[in-house]
Parts: structure tokens; sequence; C-alpha cells
């Protein structure tokens, strides 16, 4: 995918790549040098606003992070539910 550096030096990650990683304004990336490439890496600092909820179709529980954040991965799952009774 290709983006351009701007006259003030930002970069704008395109849109399904922040959807997949579940970026959002004023996220945090560590930005490092490897080689001649230039690796951002997402800074987590917010909590998870994961819930457990019961599903209107099923009734069974179901785990959701809301319509607008990025699916949860396994290790996130783990995470909240290690704290869950």
């Amino acid at each position: 995918m290709r983006t351009n550096v701007s006259t003030k030096g930002q970069v704008v990650v395109p849109s399904n790549i922040r959807r997949k990683l579940g970026l959002q304004p004023g996220d945090a990336l560590e930005a490092i040098v490897e080689e001649q490439r230039i690796v951002l890496t997402p800074q987590r600092v917010r909590p998870l606003n994961a819930r457990i909820i019961q599903d209107s179709v099923t009734g069974l529980p179901v785990l959701t992070s809301g319509l607008k954040n990025a699916k949860l991965t396994s290790a996130q799952v783990r995470e909240v539910l290690a704290d869950f009774p």
C-alpha cells in the first residue's frame, strides 16, 4: 500500500490498516528504522472496553468490544476473561 509524506513530514496510515489494527485518532505509534525501513508499532495505552453481553438472536453470551472497535485477538480475549469471575 502506498502513501506519501506531506510537507510537514506527516504520513497517512491507510484506513484499511487503521481498521485492522484498531487505531484511533490520538493513538501512539512507536517509530523505528530497521534496515532502510520505517516500522510503526501501535503502543496500547487505552484499556480494552470489552464486555460480555447476551446475543439478541441466539441468547448466548458473546464478547463485544463495540461496533467501532477492531475484532479482538485470542490474547485480548484471554486478558479480558482473566478478570471475569
